[in-house]
This record gives C-alpha cells, sequence and structure tokens, in this order.
C-alpha cells in the first residue's frame, strides 16, 4: 500500500469513517483471462457487489489480462502487484499441494453418473470452496505462505478435447501431443498413450495454431474464450472429464488485515457472486458454444467406448493411488482428505441438480459457505 493510501486508511480508522465513501478505497484486481470471457465477467460482478455492499466505500478495478498474467498472478499477488488476483494453483505444484490434491481428484465425478457430469463445475466449485475455505487448514496455510487469502472458487464444464485434427478413439489417442493443466490430466493422457505438454493458457493458442500440440485438454467454452476458434477443428466430448477449478477472487493477506469486519463481510459477500457468476457462465455458455463451433464446421464427436472405459478404469486406479502418493510427499492427512471431500462432491451434485440460473446458484453458495466463513479469523 503507498504512504498516501495508508494515512488516508488511518486517519479513516481514528475518526470512525473507516466506510465512509469520503475515504472510498480502490482495489486492483488481475485476472489473466481475456476480456469478455466468463471468468472477467465473475471479477466484474465481483467488483459491483462490492461497491454496492460497502456503499461505494470500497471498489475494485479489473484487469484483463494486462495487469499480470496467469504465471504471473500467484508471486504478483503475494508481492503486492495486485490486490486480488485470480490464482491457478495447478500452475504452483510446490507451493499449493494440498489444494492441488483436491484439484487433481476432480475426475471422480466421472464416477458419479449423468447427473453429475450435467452440474459438474457448480457441483465442484461448491465442493471446493466449503472444503478449503471450512475444513482444510493445510490449504489455508498453503496461501498464508504465498501471503493469499483464499476467498472461493469457481469451476468449468467437464473437460473435453479440443483439437486440430480427430482425436475420439484409443487409436487416435496414441502419440497426441496434449496441452494439461493439471496433474490428473497429465496422468491421464500418459494412461492412454497420448504425451502431455505443460504450458501457460496464454500460449496455448500459438502452440496450437503452429502445430506444437494436437489437442488441448479445456473445457469447451474456452475455445471461445481465449479466441482458438480458428485451430480447432474438432471437439471430443466424454473424455478425460473432470473440471478446473480457479481461486478467482484470492486477496493479498496484508490487504485482507487491513480491511474492517464489515468490508471483509461485503468482501466474501462478492466473492460468492463473483464465483456463481463466472461458474454459471461456464456451465451455461457450453451448449451455446458447442453451437457456434459446429455452426463453423467444427466436428463434435463423443469419445469411443473404448476410451470411455480407459478413462474410467483409470480414475479408480488413480484415486486409489493419489492419495499414497501425495502422503508419500508429506501431505500428511491426504487420505482423510480424499475420504472427506469425495462424500462432499456427491452433497453438492445434490444441491446444484435444479439450480436454473446464476442467481440460484449465488444464493446456494453464500447460503452453505460464504456466510459462514468466519471473517474475524479466516486470512489471520
Amino acid at each position: 500500500m503507498t504512504l498516501l493510501k495508508t494515512t488516508l486508511l488511518t486517519a479513516a480508522l481514528g475518526a470512525g469513517l473507516a466506510t465512509s465513501p469520503a475515504f472510498a478505497r480502490e482495489l486492483n484486481f488481475a485476472i489473466g483471462h481475456p476480456p469478455g470471457s466468463y471468468t472477467i465477467q465473475g471479477g466484474e460482478e465481483f467488483a459491483k457487489t462490492l461497491s454496492q455492499e460497502t456503499g461505494g466505500a470500497l471498489s475494485a478495478k479489473v484487469y484483463a489480462m494486462s495487469l499480470l498474467n496467469m504465471a504471473e498472478t500467484s508471486s504478483g499477488l503475494r508481492e503486492g502487484l495486485a490486490d486480488i488476483g485470480t490464482v491457478m494453483s495447478t500452475y504452483f505444484p510446490a507451493e499449493f499441494p494440498a489444494t492441488n490434491f483436491l484439484l487433481d481428484a476432480s475426475m471422480l465425478l466421472n464416477l458419479m453418473g449423468e447427473e453429475a457430469a450435467k452440474v459438474a463445475g457448480p457441483a465442484y466449485a461448491g465442493a471446493m470452496a466449503e472444503y478449503v475455505m471450512l475444513n482444510c487448514p493445510e490449504c489455508t496455510t498453503e496461501f498464508a505462505a504465498q501471503n493469499q487469502v483464499y476467498t472461493g472458487a469457481a469451476g468449468t464444464p467437464g473437460y473435453g478435447l479440443n483439437c486440430t485434427r480427430p482425436v475420439a478413439s484409443l487409436e487416435q489417442m496414441k502419440g497426441a501431443r496434449l496441452r494439461i493443466g493439471g496433474a490428473a490430466w497429465a496422468r491421464w493422457s500418459e494412461a492412454v498413450g497420448a504425451t502431455p505438454v505443460t504450458m501457460s493458457g496464454n500460449e496455448m493458442l500459438e502452440a496450437l495454431s503452429q502445430g506444437v500440440l494436437d489437442c488441448i485438454v479445456l473445457a469447451v467454452p474456452d475455445v471461445q474464450n481465449f479466441g482458438m476458434g480458428a485451430s480447432v477443428k474438432h471437439v471430443t466430448l466424454g473424455a478425460p472429464g473432470g473440471v478446473y477449478i480457479a481461486s478467482l477472487t484470492n486477496v493479498n493477506r496484508e490487504v485482507w488485515q487491513e480491511l474492517s469486519e464489515a468490508e471483509r463481510g461485503a468482501f466474501m459477500k462478492a466473492a460468492a457472486r463473483a464465483n456463481a457468476v463466472a461458474t454459471w457462465a461456464y456451465h451455461a455458455g457450453e451448449a451455446e458454444v458447442l453451437e457456434k463451433i459446429r455452426a463453423g464446421g467444427v466436428q463434435v464427436h463423443q469419445a469411443d467406448a473404448a476410451l470411455r472405459d480407459a478413462s474410467a478404469a483409470f480414475v479408480e486406479r488413480d484415486l486409489a493411488a493419489m492419495s499414497e502418493t501425495a502422503k508419500g510427499k508429506g501431505l500428511a492427512r491426504a487420505p482423510e482428505m480424499l475420504a472427506e471431500f469425495r462424500p462432499l462432491v456427491e452433497k453438492w451434485v445434490g444441491l446444484t441438480k435444479d439450480i436454473s440460473d446464476a442467481e440460484a446458484l449465488t444464493d446456494l453458495y453464500w447460503r452453505e459457505v460464504y456466510s459462514k466463513v468466519d471473517v474475524t479469523r479466516h486470512g489471520f
């Protein structure tokens, strides 16, 4: 914080006017996604709600793909280059092992039937937010070590294959170069004969267009979000599955602790809204994007039975092995965490199956999770 901001805030607190618009404070919010994307929509709703909830005393300015890119956001947030930021924790396996352990388990949705597939993003985002903020001291501790406070989760629909050529069978998977965004998808890629490639989301379009990649393992709506329509000619649904969960509204820990209790409560209200809006935009946007890309000549395939069976068998093996692997790497509670988390995901599938719009999802997230966060202790 600048000296001028600190002086103004101190004066406001001393005068009992911390929530007066005369001492308004604007927080900068870095999101590494492009303008108009679903994540940016969530960020803009965050800014709107924060201002409304504080009577204009606290506001946020969203920087889309400009202040910090996705690979820079975690360190930038830690160093105070941004006050709020969307952190893709899977980019940083050493810094966020507990959180990423839960993210790596998202393919367990493949084992929960068609109902889970229909609400994959809203359900898993709700489960992640609840578990991380209310039941996972390991998770909140690792964010604190990066000078961050975790304040919620936004999720994509189930992941598919977005390709330059047909990749819908086990035979076609052999040797395919797949950009992956998490360790579970890397393990799946190798299990079905493909080659996983790790790179920043901001580099995907160029790599695909230059033939460095055959496919990007990604939720279909992000084909539109990242402007890859011209390069993607084939989309395969039904494999690999799983979802991506972003820490959409992480906040610099020092900034969080400077806020009043009322302002932190307003922040959580805005976070519930932001995460619901972004998640629902992804959820509702999938059918729209599929229709649009089909009209543009993209061929949409379903993964064949052999690929689906191989994927299901992989998930069963992987879930059995991943907690022991994580435990061996120092996450002592990994088996217990997975045992606690799996029924929580099932609970959230039930909670979200009848949700019909972003307003209802906002209310659900607030009621079940965000309103229960003790802002006098969380982040301290």
